[in-house]
């Protein structure tokens, strides 16, 4: 089991259960949101009561819940979000980093990065489909 923090997980999954609303997005997109949705997940948040279905509401102590996540599940553990990533790197918790690159510009945001940039080595840089490209970088 590995962590990885992985920059597009988040944009289907609106972390309460519900598929995001995108007028924009064909029926791949649609496709991959229904997967994700049926997948389990961990929501982590302070302002949550509940969360949707296949998901666990985790309030406090997130790296002992994903050290005991890591002993019990095969297979990566995902990752989104800047608050979430920057906290698990402080915990040296982050085992491979995947950044996706898309040609289009946000007026405003929270940097994926929200403090320091850990030391990184990059491994692997992979085009997806024509206009994306994932980097991968596990800490150096």
């Amino acid at each position: 089991m590995s962590y990885v923090l992985d920059s597009v997980v988040a944009s289907a999954f609106d972390g309460v259960g519900k598929i995001a609303s995108h007028h924009e997005w064909d029926a791949e997109a649609l496709d991959f949101a229904a997967a994700w949705r049926s997948q389990p997940k961990w929501v982590v948040s302070r302002s949550l009561k509940s969360v949707g279905p296949n998901a666990t509401l985790v309030q406090n102590d997130v790296g002992t819940v994903l050290r005991e996540l890591k002993a019990r599940l095969v297979g990566e553990i995902d990752v989104a979000g800047p608050d979430l990533a920057r906290s698990l790197t402080d915990l040296g918790r982050v085992d491979e980093y995947r950044l996706y690159f898309r040609p289009f510009a946000l007026g405003h945001g929270t940097p994926f990065f929200a403090g320091p940039r850990p030391p990184l080595r990059l491994v692997a840089s992979d085009p997806i489909g024509e206009d994306v490209i994932r980097l991968t970088y596990v800490p150096a």
